[in-house]
């Protein structure tokens, strides 16, 4: 019997945010615009939301590549754009940080808990993680996104095309107006 042919890395890629506030959606949104795009089939996409508990056990599933997408403040203008790769492979919670809130799971606590995950299931994390974030301008109670994040929502279903198509980001930071030149 011959060996089968080596699977296809598995990626999943993670809209996170609440929609209800502003333009914390802007991963939930960005998700949705990618899921009707045409990929690979080793490439999933899905919409988070707020359950990042079910985000955790999803990817003891057994995923190659994580692409967070997530409103990131970070201080630079509304819709700026971010690839981010956590430099710690094995986050920690922050010390004293209080229980588990599923409604309030940002990307560093969802790795958190899959590491825990992970140590008592024997399962892997995935090999690389990147965050693809967008700087919101409000995240009050509302529902819809703001001008600048809506108008960069394109551009990051763009980007994260290219990071699944070429496996490097070709920009660490951009802003909408200066990505698309």
């Amino acid at each position: 019997m011959s060996p089968s042919p080596p699977s296809e890395p598995r990626t999943l890629v993670a809209g996170i945010g609440n929609i209800f506030l502003g333009d914390d959606g802007f991963g939930v949104e960005t998700a949705r615009r990618l899921a009707e795009r045409a990929l690979p089939g080793h490439i999933e996409v899905v919409d988070i939301g707020v359950r990042g508990v079910h985000l955790a056990y999803q990817l003891l599933d057994g995923y190659d590549t994580l692409v967070l997408v997530d409103a990131t403040a970070r201080g630079e203008a509304p819709g700026t754009l971010y690839v981010i790769e956590p430099d710690d492979a094995a986050p920690n919670a922050s010390p004293g940080a209080p229980a588990l809130d599923g409604h309030r799971m940002t990307p560093d606590t969802v790795l958190a808990l899959l590491h825990t995950l992970c140590a008592g299931t024997g399962g892997e994390p995935p090999r690389r993680v990147l965050v693809v974030g967008c700087e919101p301008d409000s995240v009050d109670e509302r529902i819809g996104l703001s001008t600048p994040v809506s108008a960069a929502v394109p551009e990051a279903v763009r980007l994260i095309e290219e990071l699944l198509r070429n496996g490097e980001p070709s920009v660490a930071q951009a802003s909408t107006a200066e990505a698309s030149t």
